[in-house]
């Protein structure tokens, strides 16, 4: 929800004020969106999910505005499969770290990304 409702950069003219459709299935963003991966049928992409209940709950409490404070303004996130993330991501230098959850690394925004 962080890119639907960004005001400037890449995001804001992808979702086009708003559209999270647009935003989902832009190419190279999400991999459960795409059929296919490096010209490979991707078999856990979203036409082979049975979500459940509490998905339905997740995705809801998303769209109605909420957010998990330790995420706050971030745009990206990566599982860079070791134990430190990269201080940079993306690697254009548009993202800086904000935190690490589990596994996963998120990015704050930086001044560069309104040139995206």
């Amino acid at each position: 929800m962080n890119r639907v409702q960004a005001s400037d950069g890449e995001y804001a003219r992808v979702s086009q004020d708003g559209n999270i459709r647009n935003i989902l299935f832009q190419t190279g963003q999400f991999d459960c969106a795409q059929e296919m991966l490096g010209g490979s049928y991707n078999p856990q992409n979203i036409y082979n999910m049975n979500p459940t209940e509490v998905h339905y709950n997740i995705a809801d409490w998303a769209i109605a505005g909420n957010k998990l404070n330790e995420i706050g303004t971030c745009l990206w996130y990566m599982n860079p499969f070791r134990p430190s993330c990269p201080g940079i991501f993306p690697y254009n230098g548009s993202g800086s770290l904000h935190t690490r959850l589990g596994d996963h690394c998120f990015y704050r925004p930086t001044e560069q990304y309104k040139n995206t």
